[in-house]
């Protein structure tokens, strides 16, 4: 199993120093993430100080943005990495599409298909010197005159991963993506029973099977030694759990547990802005079922467990100012095994 990072601070030019961090500790990929700055710049930065590592986005918001943005800037960064780029996308949910970027919203699924159907046809294009013909539902693209052709990339394309959470969009994943990035609110029993179906039932309707197919396992983590330390971060992935639980849109993963009034309460106190309540309402139960908390050796054994079989690379939300002594024995210990 392939160990990958990406805790990386909020500022920007931080994340090349993160990035060179991790690919000194051994690490496999570093994911750049979409919340306070853009992944693609992040990942720019990052492909000037490493050589080895992958790097990807985990995830760039397809919605903001349309199918010919995203393939210019995830062919440039294909260049920029000599081959290394991961291209990871997610839809976010509506309101944030429609209320922070100001952007379409509509039938999440089918527009995820049209929108990597359209990258891949702009990426043909550019290979083969073919006109574009795009024309779908959601998008078109049907121009590409020589000034804006950058011809065939050396590298080839870079793979593409989506995210997801509920049926629909998994089963999109596993239909036209390269591999699916499972999101850090999934349990194993979530993964096994929900996720994995619906890959392969996409994977089915394509006609592809699961060869070169990535699965990139959730990655709620504490590695530490009882003690404050353990404590101050468990209570850090009580608040993610809160907030993520909170969304209606993954209300499902709670249910599958029985839990679905939890997200009712969680939604309330978010609506009345109350978040520093929330976490007090995920209880150890919900905490631990989420989340692989324990001594290095101890998590990375369970990390093996919950996930071995059926995630081939799994993510670990490493802070930048943490032991890296500490994580690299979760590190050895998981791509060992």
């Amino acid at each position: 199993m392939k160990v990958d990072t990406g805790g990386y601070p909020s500022d920007v030019v931080e994340v090349g120093r993160s990035a060179a961090g991790a690919e000194s500790d051994g690490y496999d990929a570093s994911w750049v993430p979409e919340t306070t700055s853009d992944p693609f710049l992040g990942v720019a930065i990052a492909a000037e100080r490493t050589r080895r590592i992958e790097l990807g986005t985990a995830i760039a918001v397809a919605f903001a943005r349309n199918p010919m943005t995203v393939a210019v800037a995830a062919n440039d960064l294909q260049l920029a990495t000599g081959g290394r780029f991961m291209l990871g996308l997610g839809s976010q949910i509506e309101p944030h599409i429609t209320k922070r970027y100001s952007m379409p919203w509509s039938r999440p699924a089918a527009r995820m298909r049209e929108f990597v159907a359209a990258i891949r046809a702009i990426w043909h294009s550019w290979a083969s010197g073919e006109k574009p013909g795009f024309r779908g539902d959601f998008y078109t693209h049907t121009l590409m005159t020589p000034f804006f052709d950058p011809g065939p990339n050396p590298h080839g394309n870079p793979p593409i991963y989506l995210a997801g959470v509920g049926p629909r969009m998994t089963r999109v994943a596993g239909e036209v993506a390269d591999g699916f990035l499972c999101h850090g609110f999934t349990t194993e029993r979530y993964l096994r029973e929900v996720t994995v179906p619906a890959l392969q039932q996409g994977r089915e309707a394509a006609g592809k099977s699961w060869q070169g197919f990535e699965i990139s396992g959730p990655s709620f983590v504490v590695a530490d030694d009882e003690g404050p330390r353990r404590d101050d971060a468990a209570a850090r992935v009580r608040r993610q759990i809160s907030f993520y639980g909170s969304t209606p849109a993954y209300r499902p993963v709670l249910d599958l547990h029985g839990w679905g009034d939890l997200q009712d309460e969680l939604n309330a106190l978010s609506k009345r802005g109350e978040w520093d309540r929330m976490a007090d309402v995920v209880d150890d139960e919900v905490l631990h079922t989420f989340a692989v908390i324990g001594t290095p050796e101890d998590a990375a054994a369970e990390l093996l467990r919950r996930y071995g079989g059926v995630a081939t690379r799994i993510g670990l939300s490493v802070p930048i100012e943490e032991d890296p002594d500490r994580w690299r024995k979760v590190l050895d210990t998981v791509r060992a095994g």
